[in-house]
Formats: structure tokens, C-alpha cells, sequence
């Protein structure tokens, strides 16, 4: 198909159809996972759970989603495309389903675990058909659009969560995902076309998708253990020794078998390598923010939750409004002067967030994050379509799946840090500030990373 999209005019009405789909399910994904944030207390009380039981409500969640991702360049090489999108849509209907019927804890769990296989299928899937089927000249246009799913749909989920819980209860938010997820299915069951797959004779490597299953799955683990346990417990680094170990045997097996899992060729291009390293500190920088923010304004500035959640608004209104609009940029003008002024926001958001104490001004809360959120914005699609823009069609899928798993370690890694900091540094110190000033202060020197990225090593024309 890849192949065909680079010497035949692609149908463009068919195209956006396709793409949108998935950038649809790839919100309602995102979405049902950040939205459980606000609802976590409800839900914990219905079913008589404490916090350190219900926190895998969404621990689960990132676990089984990140360990799905890497498997996508098999499906979607050895199976038609229509069955994968919609193996994944039936999923997210069927997990949406089962969650507002949950008659205990663990059936809840199990939705949440179907809803994460599907997250995990449509974010790579989402990336791979944008960089394969859309013209080269309208692909960071498409990426910045699909920039909603990423920054949107995860920023407003707490909002809509949180609404939903007191309007109606927290089931109906899984009824209205389920719903949502049903048309779409529909829609894609009749409009998708039958293309044939790739490769029918792949096969899947078992003990590579176990490999890289261990090895994502025990840093994550062990990055979400961090804030519960501290940095030194033996639940923190024993799983991430152990996922460490993983994906080291997992790199050096995908360069000798016949099938690999991801075809490391993709490390080769210095284009993607500057994309991967830039992306993976930005997550690191962002992700946590969103729950350090909260903790801020709610425990050291005595604010209520809805000044949490309004200082959050930046951010939200950020991706809907930036993300296109960066892609429009990048596709007129080119990513370097698009990433290097979105970097400029990002580091400067983030350094000035670092001086915060309980007497800044909440006004001045709220433009950082602005500024911050600006940067973040202006960022992510720009630089996936510019790092992925040189390679061969035939990694499109290997470069998102790699891409996605690996971000959502350093996310992980990233948020375990500043909780860390406010949780055990802190009060090591004798002062709740000083924790958010180091957990702020690593996400600035995250932000500088990628400042400095953007500067020395995105050119205009640079070569794999």
C-alpha cells in the first residue's frame, strides 16, 4: 500500500476518511485514560477499594498499552488494514461496555485492559498511515491534526471526567465511550476499503514480543512504583533493572532474525534519531506536569480543584489550536524554524515554573503554563513528520511503534521523578517547596534538552 501511495495520486477523500477514523479512536483512547483521574475516588468508593488497589486502575492501563505498541508493525504488515482498525474499535467498544457494567473491581479492570490494547494499536497505526498516505507536502498539516489526540483528548479527559462523575455518575462516561466507539465502528466496517496485507507470510517472533513485553513492561512498572515506594525501594529498581536487561536482549534479537519486531534500520537515519532523542526528553517534561500542577496549586497553595483544573485550561486550548497550526507551519515553511520556536516556549514555560513557591500569583501560574503548553504544542507533530519524513515507507511502522513505546517509558520516567521529588525529596528537606521546585526543575532542564536538540541538530535538509 505504501508503495502504491508514492507512485499513484492517493484519493484524498479517502485518505482524510481513513486518517480521521483513527485519530477519533486514538482520542476516545486518550481520553478514556485521563478522564479515570478525576474519577478515581468515585469509582473506589463504589467498589469499597483503596488508593493503592484503584491506582491500577491507570497503572494497567500505561502498562498493557505500552507493552501492545511494539506488536502493531506486525499487525499491520501480516493482516488487512480494515481488520486492524477494526480489531482495535471493537476493543474500545467492548472495554467501554464491560466498564459500565463492572460488578466488581476486577471486571472493571478487565475493560480498562481491552481499552488499553486498543490505545496501544491506534497511536503507532495513527502516525504509520499519516506518513504513508498522505502527500509529503500535507503530512506535518495531518500530524498536527493528529496532535489533538495526543495533547487534547488527554488534557480535557480530567475536565469531562470530572463533570460527568457529578453530573450523571462515572459509568455513564463508559456508556457515552461506547457509544462513540460503536458508530465509528460502523462507520469503518462500510467505508474502509479491503486492501491487501503487506506481508502474509510474516511471522511473529513470540520470543521478541516477549522480550520487548518484559522490558517495557518492567520500566514502566517500575517508574510507576517510584512514587509509592521511593527511589531506593527494591519495587522500583529490581523491575527496572530486570526491563532494562529485557529490552537489551530485545535490541540485540531484532538485528538477527528473519521477522524482527522493529526493524532497527530505522536507528540509522540521523533525521529519526534527533526526532526520537528530542521527543523522548519532551515527553519526560510535559507528562508529569499535569499531575504536579494539581498537587501545587491544591497542597502547597491551599487552591481548590477548580483552580487545579482551570490552570490546566492552557494546555488544552494549546493543542486544539496549536497542534494544526504547527503543521501548517511546518508543511509551508519547513520544521526547523517551526520546532525551534515552539522549544523556545517550551524552555521558557518550564525554566520559570522552577522559581514557583506558594506565593506566586496564580495569574502567573497560568501564563506558564500557557507559554509551556504553546511549546508543547507546537512541537509534537512537527517533530514526528520531520523525523519520520526520511525514511523508506516500509519503516513507517517500525519508526512510529519504536517511537510511541519509547516515549511512554520516559513519560513514565518523567512523572515517577517530580512525584518523587514532592513526595520523598521535599520532606527530606524540610520543605514542601523545595520539592516542586526540583520537580519543576527537572522538567525546565528536560525543556532546555530539547531546546538544545532543536538548535544544533534540526536542519532543514538533513540527510539518513
Amino acid at each position: 500500500m505504501a508503495d502504491k501511495a508514492n507512485t499513484q495520486k492517493p484519493d484524498m477523500k479517502y485518505v482524510v476518511l481513513l486518517v480521521s477514523l483513527v485519530i477519533l479512536g486514538s482520542c476516545f483512547g486518550n481520553l478514556s485514560q485521563t478522564a479515570l483521574n478525576s474519577m478515581f475516588t468515585g469509582m473506589a468508593q463504589d467498589f469499597g477499594v483503596d488508593a493503592g488497589v484503584g491506582q491500577w486502575v491507570t497503572t494497567l492501563y500505561m502498562l498493557v498499552s505500552g507493552i501492545t505498541v511494539p506488536a502493531v508493525t506486525y499487525l499491520m504488515r501480516r493482516f488487512e488494514l480494515k481488520k486492524v482498525i477494526l480489531a482495535s474499535l471493537v476493543l474500545l467498544v467492548l472495554g467501554g461496555v464491560i466498564d459500565a457494567a463492572a460488578l466488581n473491581f476486577p471486571m472493571l479492570i478487565a475493560g480498562r485492559v481491552l481499552q488499553a490494547i486498543s490505545a496501544g494499536i491506534t497511536m503507532p497505526m495513527m502516525m504509520s498511515l499519516i506518513m504513508t498516505s498522505v502527500p509529503s507536502d500535507r503530512q506535518a498539516t495531518a500530524m498536527g491534526i493528529s496532535g489533538i489526540a495526543m495533547g487534547f483528548a488527554p488534557n480535557i479527559g480530567p475536565t469531562i471526567g470530572g463533570w460527568m462523575l457529578e453530573a450523571t455518575g462515572w459509568r455513564s462516561f463508559f456508556v457515552v465511550l461506547a457509544i462513540c466507539s460503536m458508530v465509528l465502528t460502523v462507520i469503518a466496517l462500510f467505508a474502509i476499503r479491503k486492501t491487501p496485507a503487506e506481508d502474509c507470510g510474516m511471522r511473529l517472533d513470540v520470543l521478541s514480543l516477549c522480550q520487548s513485553a518484559l522490558g517495557f513492561g518492567g520500566l514502566l512498572v517500575g517508574f510507576s512504583n517510584a512514587s509509592s515506594y521511593g527511589p531506593g525501594s527494591p519495587f522500583v529498581w529490581l523491575p527496572v533493572i530486570a526491563g532494562a536487561v529485557f529490552l537489551v536482549f530485545f535490541m540485540r534479537r531484532q538485528r538477527r532474525v528473519d521477522y524482527p519486531l522493529i526493524h532497527l534500520e530505522i536507528l540509522n537515519s540521523r533525521q529519526y534519531c534527533v526526532s526520537f532523542w528530542a521527543s523522548n526528553f519532551l515527553y519526560a517534561s510535559f507528562m508529569g506536569i499535569t499531575l504536579i500542577i494539581p498537587l501545587y496549586i491544591e497542597n502547597l497553595c491551599g487552591g481548590s480543584a477548580f483552580m487545579a483544573g482551570l490552570a490546566l485550561l492552557p494546555g488544552t486550548i494549546a493543542a486544539f489550536v496549536i497542534n494544526p497550526l504547527a503543521g501548517i507551519l511546518t508543511d509551508k515553511i519547513g520544521a526547523r524554524p517551526v520546532v525551534v520556536v515552539a522549544a523556545c516556549f517550551l524552555a521558557a514555560g518550564a525554566t520559570m515554573m522552577a522559581f514557583v513557591d506558594e506565593h506566586t500569583p496564580y495569574w502567573v501560574i497560568f501564563v506558564m503554563q500557557g507559554v509551556r503548553a504553546i511549546g508543547v504544542s507546537g512541537l509534537i507533530g512537527p517533530l514526528n513528520s520531520w523525523g519520520m519524513s526520511k525514511l523508506p515507507p516500509w519503516f513507517m511502522t517500525d519508526a512510529s511503534s519504536f517511537g510511541t513505546a519509547v516515549r511512554q517509558a520516559c513519560a513514565s520516567l518523567g512523572t515517577a521523578l517530580m512525584v518523587c521529588a514532592i513526595v520523598v525529596v521535599g520532606p527530606a528537606l524540610g520543605s514542601a517547596a523545595w520539592g516542586f521546585h526540583i520537580g519543576f526543575g527537572f522538567s525546565a532542564v528536560c525543556a532546555l534538552m530539547v531546546l538544545l536538540i532543536a538548535v544544533l541538530f534540526v536542519k532543514p535538509n538533513l540527510k539518513s
